[in-house]
């Protein structure tokens, strides 16, 4: 592709919510929404319906850089994130935290982690994390101000990893929804969530009107 090329902005939302149709990925299909109607073109995944297994810990990936286990996680963590400009991770928070489904796919990229920082296959410039861009969002059913709290190392690893920008202007977070009944009677969730899509989509837009090259990508 020549650097010339303009492209549709890629935005990649990723479900960890055991839990079809719910809170959750109500609240990411509206960020999808926005980012589509933006001119962003989007994808789904659903972790719930794949077929993997947790990180063994085997560190086989640190001599390597390829992981042991062959499963449905592969092709996100070595395709489909990389080549996506925006990542939006959503979880409802358990005890806590993110969900084991959101947590396993966070510990298999610990793959990626040994490419990057222990055989320095991937090399991140800075102007890749300006031009990508990592999001979170999340629910919870209660309301206690650090409800969501725990979870942010564990999404900033991730987003690190893919050398994707991530503040915390990017958490899209909705807490009570146990006094709001559901996402649906929350009064601001999910109109947040579409205008934060919109504006994902819009922002890097602005940094790179001509869209990125593929020249522009991680060197190896």
């Amino acid at each position: 592709m020549n650097a010339e090329t303009k492209r549709p902005i890629r935005v990649l939302g990723i479900s960890g919510s055991p839990h079809r149709d719910g809170n959750t990925e109500q609240l990411l299909d509206r960020f999808l929404e926005g980012a589509a109607d933006a001119g962003g073109i989007t994808e789904k995944i659903i972790l719930s319906t794949l077929q993997y297994r947790s990180c063994r810990g085997c560190n086989a990936c640190h001599k390597t850089g390829v992981c042991i286990m062959k499963d449905d996680l592969i092709p996100i963590l070595t395709q489909k994130v990389p080549n996506a400009d925006i990542v939006a991770l959503a979880s409802p928070i358990y005890s806590m935290s993110i969900t084991a489904e959101m947590k396993a796919l966070i510990d298999r990229a610990q793959t990626v982690w040994a490419q990057n920082f222990k055989l320095h296959q991937v090399h991140y410039e800075e102007e890749h994390f300006t031009n990508h861009s990592g999001y979170f969002l999340a629910t919870a059913g209660m309301e206690r101000p650090d409800i969501f709290d725990y979870s942010y190392p564990i999404i900033t690893a991730f987003f690190n990893i893919f050398g994707c920008g991530y503040t915390p202007d990017h958490n899209i977070t909705a807490p009570g929804m146990d006094r709001w009944d559901g996402i649906k009677g929350h009064p601001t969730a999910l109109t947040f969530a579409y205008t934060a899509g919109k504006e994902a989509v819009r922002q890097l837009e602005k940094i790179r009107p001509k869209g990125l090259s593929e020249e522009q990508k991680p060197s190896r």
